[in-house]
């Protein structure tokens, strides 16, 4: 044990690191000697070195050990120690680094460690890609609203091969595709004109007082492009119309969601003289009717 290194040196902190700093250090290590990624020799022997200082700085019972006892504590050979033969226990702390996942035990109950967890943002989910608890790994793709909408075909670069990647209509930010021996996440750049809410599109369309009061005709915009509607007279503020099958087609099954128009009646903040004369008969109206006109 004379020739181990240091486990803080390892990963590059001090010893007085916090559990963030260390998990920050093991992370930025792990992904640049990951065997996906560092195919070397070298690269595997690190990525090994780095992941078995993790295990132990990582837990605070075994930072514990460590730093009274060092290395001899997780030597299964040690005839002397908390962990070593003299306790008839031999090593509790396990150290199969071929998946990369072993076991260690903790008030006398063996548990499972992986310490792929923390990378869940980088292997689909969370959890060791090796092994028995294999995960499939995950590349992110950004698209366009309109691409998530009407479904598209991307080239991508996966291990320096190019290869065509067939995303289905209505797909959304966060969506995962299978794609071969990989998951392809999927994330949108929104569009100003449409709010998404799962297969609706929702909208919202200005109107003048007199427009809402007399009706109109409005060209609003689809997902499906532009479209010419009646707006009934006497609309109300935040009415809401329904436009059945408008919206964005279900990623699983038949047909399309909806596409609902928001209503919002404008109020002038400048009037012209005429419209202000125009305004004050209104008013007259309806003291002398004895009714809201509108």
């Amino acid at each position: 044990m004379a020739n181990e290194k240091d486990y803080y040196d390892i990963l590059g902190v001090a010893k007085t690191a916090s559990l963030d700093e260390i998990k920050k250090a093991y992370r930025k290590l792990a992904l640049e000697y990951h065997p996906d990624r560092n195919k070397t020799k070298e690269g595997e022997g690190k990525f090994k070195e780095v992941t078995k200082a993790f295990e132990v700085l990582s837990s605070e019972e075994k930072r514990k050990t460590y730093d009274q006892f060092g290395h001899a504590a997780f030597d299964q050979s040690a005839g002397q120690g908390p962990f070593g033969g003299a306790q008839g226990g031999g090593n509790p702390f396990g150290g199969q680094y071929g998946p990369f996942t072993y076991s260690y035990s903790s008030g006398g109950q063996a548990a499972d460690f992986d310490p792929f967890d923390i990378f869940e943002q980088f292997f689909g989910g969370g959890g060791s890609p090796f092994g028995s608890r294999q995960r499939r790994q995950a590349y992110s793709l950004t698209i366009s609203f309109d691409e998530a909408v009407h479904g598209v075909q991307k080239q991508v670069a996966i291990n320096g091969k190019s290869q065509t990647i067939k995303i289905p209509a209505g797909v959304d930010r966060g969506s995962r595709i299978r794609f071969g021996e990989y998951d392809v996440v999927v994330d949108v750049t929104p569009d100003k004109r449409f709010q998404r809410e799962g297969s609706d599109i929702v909208t919202e369309q200005e109107l003048s007082f007199p427009q809402a009061a007399l009706g109109t005709e409005a060209r609003i915009d689809t997902v499906d492009g532009p479209l010419t509607i009646r707006v009934p007279a006497g609309a109300q503020p935040g009415t809401v119309i329904r436009l059945a099958g408008r919206g964005v087609s279900h990623v699983r099954g038949n047909g399309k969601g909806d596409h609902y128009l928001k209503l919002k009646i404008v109020v002038p903040k400048k009037l012209t003289r005429r419209q202000k004369e125009l305004f004050e008969e209104l008013e007259k109206e309806e003291t002398k009717n004895g009714k809201a006109w509108f």
